[in-house]
């Protein structure tokens, strides 16, 4: 079994930002406070809640940020099946650690679902 940890203000807040550009809050889509680190936390990714990562369902938003080395990195957040939050998932473009986990006013809208996100 994966172990979880509580999760952590600056990436409770950056879920908080990302869901608010969707004209989302945490009533449409509630954090769970268990997350678990995918790659031992090398990038940043968590799988909000430790769900199974089979029930991916799509990207409710993707955003862009620049770490501290000057490296683009791609973030997303997903929902699965049961429309509730999946993943934050990190990609640093080289495949680096991430050194400087974002603010959520230093990352920029990359994309935004075509069709609208239902509830």
């Amino acid at each position: 079994m994966n172990q979880t940890r509580k999760i952590r203000d600056n990436e409770k807040a950056l879920i908080i930002h990302l869901l608010a550009k969707l004209n989302f809050t945490t009533e449409n889509y509630p954090i769970d406070e268990e997350v678990f680190e995918y790659e031992g936390g090398k990038m940043g990714s968590i799988s909000i809640g430790n769900k199974n990562p089979d029930e991916y369902d799509g990207d409710l938003i993707q955003v862009e940020y620049t770490d501290s080395d000057g490296t683009p990195v791609l973030i997303t957040l997903t929902k699965n099946k049961s429309n509730q939050l999946l993943d934050l998932d990190f990609w640093k473009v080289d495949f680096s650690a991430l050194i400087t986990y974002p603010k959520p006013e230093e990352v920029e809208v990359r994309e935004l679902p075509d069709d609208s996100v239902e509830l």
